[in-house]
């Protein structure tokens, strides 16, 4: 019998504490990826493009079980949101002014061939409108600060004000990069003041550019 892995309880950066903020190093890692504009809440693009990466996704998991020994849980799905003006996270929350990516992890030892035979079998059936969009890259995040939110996405405004303004520079940190939700709730099925959402901001210590 295979051993089923489950990342969310391997990876200790899925772990998160609700209420205080935690410093913690990320390993590079890989992820099937699909870009996008817009409000999330009103943008066809986001729904076609969760319906795009989860048939990839499984199709990875199957293979991975079948021809490597190898079955897992498929990781909870993630985002990378950014602006040109970060405060539009933490202040009027114009979300048509948000750039994503959302991202679904796979492991390390799923390779690029497996990752096109992946892509061929999903477009088998029933192809999704975004297939042609997903792809797999790595992403290195390094230093990070995160926190674990539990209630609606229009409520992290606050938490996020706090690790922008107050925590991160007094830690001697930077932010860089985008800002990374990791969704452990289903937000399609579970009620916004329940959904469980870890939130990350890369950081650094060096110097501001140009200061």
């Amino acid at each position: 019998m295979t051993n089923k892995i489950d990342f969310k309880k391997t990876l200790d950066t899925y772990r998160a504490p609700r209420g205080r903020f935690r410093i913690v190093d990320v390993p590079d890692m890989q992820y099937l990826t699909i870009d996008g504009h817009g409000d999330p809440n009103t943008s066809p693009a986001f729904t076609k493009a969760i319906e795009a990466l989860y048939p990839v996704a499984y199709k990875l998991k199957f293979a991975s079980k079948a021809e490597l020994g190898r079955d897992y849980v498929v990781p909870p799905l993630e985002g990378l949101w950014r602006a040109e003006d970060m405060d539009s996270f933490t202040a009027a929350r114009d979300k048509s002014r948000w750039n994503w990516t959302l991202l679904l992890m796979v492991p390390g030892w799923i390779d690029q061939a497996m990752f096109t035979t992946a892509v061929e079998q999903a477009g088998v059936n029933n192809q999704p409108a975004r297939l042609d969009d997903v792809r797999l890259r790595a992403l290195s995040e390094g230093r990070c600060v995160q926190t674990l939110h539990v209630g609606s996405f229009d409520d992290e405004a606050d938490v996020l004000a706090q690790m922008h303004h107050e925590f991160i520079p007094g830690q001697g940190f930077q932010m860089v990069g985008d800002h990374h939700e990791i969704y452990l709730s289903d937000f399609r099925r579970v009620a916004p003041d329940r959904q469980r959402t870890i939130l990350r901001q890369p950081v650094t210590t060096g110097a501001t550019p140009g200061g």
